[in-house]
């Protein structure tokens, strides 16, 4: 079976398919056999023949150069760009957790290393109807690692430590923190990094710059985060 690594983020639109394709990327160019998970993916655009195309699984996919089929990549893929509980509710396609944990323990046993993609931030319902399913079930169904992407700018003080608060509670473990949109010489995102670490014990892993094309972390901390 795999090593596996949870990426999550403070929110939506941080960063976190761009640098999760970065750690496969690193992965590959490593000589790993890697690959990538993401159990709802919503705000998918159709094929002329009407089937959802996984955008995030594809963006992955190319960025990181990695050989794994997409059809492996995400069990439930939703065209509205909400939430993955409203999503189905909407589209009439409910999350089965035990689809998600099946198809996730295939990929585990085809690869050495699986990095699963969260959808928006920590709290997110993947199911709301008889069934309520969180995301977060996921996570503490396989026992997973968790890496959290923020962006650097203004407001990520609060929103790192609440997410940070939030896996402590629930005893999520929370390994790391990559700060996406980093500029070096910021005084902003310098003091960002220094107060996030300082208020939640996690250490800043790696800082990204616009454009990056390469995760700027040793590759032995980078394997060492997976589980």
């Amino acid at each position: 079976m795999s090593k596996n690594l949870f990426i999550t983020a403070t929110g939506t639109d941080v960063g976190k398919t761009y640098v999760t394709a970065l750690i496969l990327k690193k992965l590959r160019e490593n000589g790993k056999n890697a690959a990538y998970y993401k159990a709802a993916m919503s705000g998918n655009r159709r094929r002329t023949d009407g089937s959802l195309i996984p955008g995030d699984a594809l963006y992955v996919k190319k960025a990181s150069g990695i050989q794994q089929p997409l059809k492996e990549m995400c069990p439930y893929l939703y065209e509205r760009a909400v939430s993955p509980h409203l999503a189905a509710k909407i589209e009439g396609n409910p999350l089965e957790m035990e689809q998600v944990l099946s198809e996730f323990d295939a990929v585990c046993s085809q690869y050495d290393y699986v990095t699963i993609e969260g959808s928006g931030g920590i709290v997110c319902p993947l199911r709301f109807d008889q069934q309520k399913i969180q995301l977060e079930d996921f996570i503490q169904a396989r026992q997973l690692n968790c890496l959290l992407v923020a962006d650097a700018g203004l407001g990520t003080i609060n929103s790192v430590v609440l997410t940070a608060e939030y896996m402590k509670a629930r005893r999520i473990p929370l390994k790391g923190i990559v700060f996406n949109r980093y500029q070096q010489g910021n005084k902003l995102h310098e003091d960002n990094l220094l107060m996030c670490q300082y208020m939640t014990g996690v250490s800043v892993l790696a800082c990204i710059q616009y454009r990056d094309t390469q995760l700027d972390i040793p590759f032995e901390v980078l394997e060492g985060l997976y589980q």
